[in-house]
């Protein structure tokens, strides 16, 4: 199976720090990746480089067969993006900010209002779509921002702590609406996060991330005994980095 993302040695470093360092990496359609790590592990400034955000300092990367950094817009079109802060335009509703973003990205009107009407549909907020963003719990904010991402229809999302600062039931609505991304919609996931037990909920591998190295990769069908295993696995790799 062709990798929808392959880095090889992709590497940053801001003024003498290194952030990222020799990453080799290889994540396959529909599968649900989780970078695992502390803050400031580099796992946000990987996401940047996927992006075409930032240039990397050395090493090469591929997303969907392309360079993020040569061909910025052919991958955004196909990829999406949820930071840890998500941004609306507070006095635009729900709707009105889904359908901004969809004519941004090209979609045609005549498809324009079916395909904002689904996406707040798949993350519950259909009865919202009038209500100001500005109005929203950060949870519905979350979920808004998930919604953006289906209206690009895209093949690949990068998700970024999308749980934090939520409570136990927005928890639990956002991990089954990520699950329900790869599973029902086939659109492989990134999740970087630091909290290991949700980790071990959603994800079929994952790769830990300590001091902008990759130091370690596994199926989580491969781990026994679960989440102490992990969380077992985790404090060996923390303790050694």
């Amino acid at each position: 199976m062709q990798a929808i993302i392959q880095t090889s040695a992709l590497s940053k470093s801001y003024g003498g720090q290194v952030a990222v360092d020799r990453l080799d990496l290889e994540i396959y359609p529909g599968e649900i990746f989780g970078f695992l790590g502390p803050n400031g592990a580099g796992k946000t400034t990987t996401l940047l480089m996927l992006l075409g955000l930032t240039a990397p300092s050395a090493g090469k990367a591929l997303v969907l067969g392309r360079n993020p950094l040569t061909e910025p817009l052919a991958v955004k079109r196909q990829v999406g993006y949820l930071p840890e802060n998500v941004g609306f335009y507070l006095d635009m509703t729900a709707a009105e900010n889904l359908s901004y973003v969809a004519r941004l990205n090209g979609v045609a009107p005549k498809k324009l209002t079916g395909l904002v009407d689904r996406a707040l549909d798949a993350v519950g907020l259909a009865k919202e779509s009038g209500k100001l963003a500005g109005a929203f719990s950060r949870g519905m904010r979350q979920r808004l921002g998930i919604a953006e991402l289906l209206v690009k229809e895209p093949k690949l999302v990068y998700l970024d702590e999308p749980t934090l600062g939520l409570d136990p039931d927005g928890i639990k609505r956002m991990l089954e609406l990520i699950v329900s991304l790869s599973k029902d919609r086939g659109i492989t996931v990134v999740l970087c996060s630091h909290l290991l037990h949700q980790v071990q909920r959603i994800c079929d591998r994952v790769g830990v991330m300590m001091q902008g190295r990759l130091i370690a990769q596994h199926r989580m069908d491969e781990l026994e005994g679960g989440e102490g295993k992990l969380e077992e696995l985790y404090m060996h790799y923390f303790e050694r980095a």
